[in-house]
Formats: C-alpha cells, structure tokens, sequence
C-alpha cells in the first residue's frame, strides 16, 4: 500500500515505512521527530523543474509530464518501493502545503500497479 503524507503531520503507526522524497530538508523538522526509514533525494524533482514548477497549480500537468521523464531513469529504485509496497504500507512524505499538486503524488501514481 502507497499513502502520501505531509513530513509535518504527526507519525502515526500505520504509516509503515516513511520515505521523505524531497530534495530539500524541510523547515523546522527535527531529524529525529521526522522518523524517517531512508531520505530519498535521488527521487525528487531536480533543482531545475522544483524551481520551475513553484508549486503553481497552473502547471501541474507539465510538472507531471517533466517529472515523470525524470523518474525514468529510476527504474531500479521504483521496482524497489513497488515491491516493499506490496509487502506492506510505504508513506511518501513531502513538505508542500498542497497536497494534491506535489512531486509525492506523481511518484505514487509512477508506483501504483495500473502504471
């Protein structure tokens, strides 16, 4: 199972393994309050399409596009997630406060079976 999570919503018990998958630490997260099972840097957008994209909902769908090209090169890493997500619950988390247009989203939907 794949859930995405803000990293500043409290843990939770089910949130099984807890993957930050931003490139930046974010603000005001102590390491150790975050508990965190790996940090995931190398799955995140890259400087240039965060920066580009701003998190402007107006361009969601070419920040999908982008960082779905992106991800291709990933292949390895995504069989990886894919399979710990069928042996149990995988929390991608992220620092925006939209939770609906973030990169967490696009590499659920990249990890999701029907992809």
């Amino acid at each position: 199972m794949l859930k995405c999570k803000r990293i500043y919503d409290p843990p939770s018990d089910d949130d099984g393994r807890r993957l930050l998958v931003d490139r930046l630490w974010p603000r005001g997260v102590a390491k150790e309050a975050a508990r965190l099972d790996d940090w995931l840097k190398e799955l995140a957008p890259s400087d240039d399409l965060r920066r580009w994209f701003g998190h402007d909902p107006a361009r969601w769908e070419e920040f999908r596009a982008r960082y779905r090209q992106e991800l291709q090169g990933h292949g390895e890493q995504l069989d990886e997630l894919r399979a710990a997500a069928k042996k149990g619950t995988v929390t991608l988390l992220f620092a925006a406060k939209d939770a609906e247009h973030n990169n967490a989203v696009v590499l659920k939907e990249m990890l999701s079976p029907s992809d």
